[in-house]
C-alpha cells in the first residue's frame, strides 16, 4: 500500500505520490504512449498530429488562430510547422487579404495520401474508441 493512499498528505509534503502535477505528467504520457501505434502509422509526433488534426478541421487557419487553439507559443509552434511544411503535409502561406505578420497554414494533397490522411469518422482516431 503506498503512503498516499494510507494517510492524507500533509501540507507541504514533497513525497512524489503526493504531488499533483506528477500524477497529470504520467496520465499525459500514459495517453501519448496508447497514441504511439497510430503516430507511429502516421509518421508524427504527438505535436504534430495535434497540429494536422486542427487542420484536417479547419482546413486553413492563421497561424496565430492555430497557436491559440493548441495553446501553443509561437517559439515552439513555428519548428513544428516547419517539419510538417519540409515534409510536404502542410503549407504556410500569407494571406492576401490578412496583414503580412498572420501566415496561414493548410494541409497540402500529400495528406490524404495513403501515408497521412485525416481519419475518417466512421472509423475511430483514438486508440482506445
Amino acid at each position: 500500500m503506498s503512503r498516499a493512499t494510507e494517510t492524507p498528505p500533509e501540507d507541504g509534503s514533497l513525497l512524489l505520490d503526493d504531488q499533483l502535477c506528477f500524477a497529470l505528467y504520467a496520465a499525459s504520457r500514459a495517453v501519448t504512449a496508447r497514441y504511439r501505434p497510430l503516430l507511429d502509422e502516421l509518421g508524427l509526433t504527438y505535436p504534430q498530429y495535434l497540429v494536422m488534426l486542427v487542420l484536417w478541421e479547419q482546413d486553413s487557419i492563421s497561424v496565430r488562430d492555430l497557436g491559440a487553439a493548441l495553446q501553443l507559443e509561437s517559439s515552439t509552434l513555428s519548428p513544428l510547422l516547419k517539419r510538417l511544411e519540409a515534409g510536404g503535409l502542410l503549407r504556410r502561406e500569407r494571406r492576401p487579404t490578412t496583414s503580412a505578420r498572420s501566415p496561414s497554414a493548410s494541409p497540402t494533397p500529400a495528406t490524404g495520401s495513403a501515408t497521412v490522411r485525416p481519419p475518417s469518422r466512421s472509423t475511430s482516431a483514438t486508440p482506445w474508441a
